[in-house]
């Protein structure tokens, strides 16, 4: 080894303290706390899969493998129960709920966005007031308004019978409603941070307002669009107090309703096929999670920052 060599190593030395240390008792403690999150967030998802594949349908005294499976045909006797059962219809709860939950984003995205803009670009009569009427609405849980949005779809039903009680289209138009406030406020959260001057630059140049905000802002917030139609989605996939209420034939439930069956009376409390149910549910969330978790941080965090 040359002198140079070495003195850079001994000067190396010197300026971590001559020894290797130890990890402090902060770190320590930061590992820990990390393991334990870890385990408590995987756990239910764990138990889930485990239950899922049990074929004695019961949660008492489940371990995590499965015990005393001797065929593939055995391990996978909830998942032949929900496909092949002809009481449960479990490919018709799927699609509604996909259908539901499908329309129901892309209207919220849409009529969300517009309001946004229009907030976020305008100055008219009333706007301040709009703004914290919108926000107050969603102070109140849905279980507050049962009786009267049961009444509500019971009057429209009579003139509009897309609209109607056990309509998915009465379904989709409640969730609208509701989905409006805290929506309409995290985009015009975003809106806020886009620079004026592309409004007035379109403006200048001959664009309408429509044309300015299709073309132009649009694509620049397509973070906070991502995020709006994730939780959507997932709040409205995952909904169920609501959808037991305004749905009464087996055939339109969704699958929230559908699945929660598996576990009252009616089907007698069976927990394997409620468990596979829910594993197959989980599919298109983490599909969708997974094709727009770039935009997820942006469009989570870049409202909160004025620009």
């Amino acid at each position: 080894m040359s002198e140079n060599t070495a003195a850079a190593v001994s000067l190396g030395t010197l300026r971590r303290g001559g020894v290797s240390r130890p990890p402090s008792v902060g770190t320590i403690l930061r590992v820990v706390f990390i393991l334990v999150a870890l385990i408590f967030s995987l756990f239910p998802v764990i138990w889930i899969i485990s239950a899922a594949f049990n074929p004695s349908g019961s949660m008492v005294n489940q371990t995590f493998i499965p015990q005393n499976v001797e065929s593939l045909d055995e391990l996978l006797t909830n998942f032949n129960r929900l496909f092949n059962d002809p009481t449960v219809p479990f490919w018709s709860w799927m699609f509604n709920s996909l259908a539901v939950s499908g329309i129901t984003t892309v209207l919220t995205v849409a009529m969300a966005a517009v309001s946004a803009y229009s907030f976020s670009r305008f100055r008219f009569s009333g706007r301040r007031a709009l703004l914290v009427t919108t926000l107050l609405i969603q102070v109140f849980p849905n279980i507050l308004a049962m009786v009267a949005i049961y009444l509500m779809l019971l009057q429209i039903g009579r003139y509009i019978p897309f609209f109607a009680l056990n309509t998915h289209g009465g379904l989709i138009l409640v969730y609208l409603a509701g989905g409006m406030g805290v929506n309409v406020w995290l985009m015009k959260g975003f809106f806020d941070t886009v620079p004026r001057d592309i409004d007035e630059s379109a403006l200048v140049d001959g664009a309408t307002h429509w044309q300015t905000f299709r073309l132009l802002i649009v694509p620049l917030v397509t973070p906070v669009l991502a995020v709006v139609s994730i939780l959507v989605f997932v709040g409205t996939l995952n909904e169920f107090l609501l959808a037991r209420i305004i749905l009464t034939d087996r055939e339109k439930w969704t699958l929230m309703v559908g699945l929660f069956n598996f576990v009252s009376a009616e089907f007698t409390n069976d927990w394997g096929v409620f468990a596979a149910g829910s594993l197959i549910a989980a599919t298109p969330v983490v599909l969708l999670y997974i094709s727009l978790q770039r935009y997820i941080v942006g469009g989570l965090t870049a409202g909160a920052v004025k620009g």
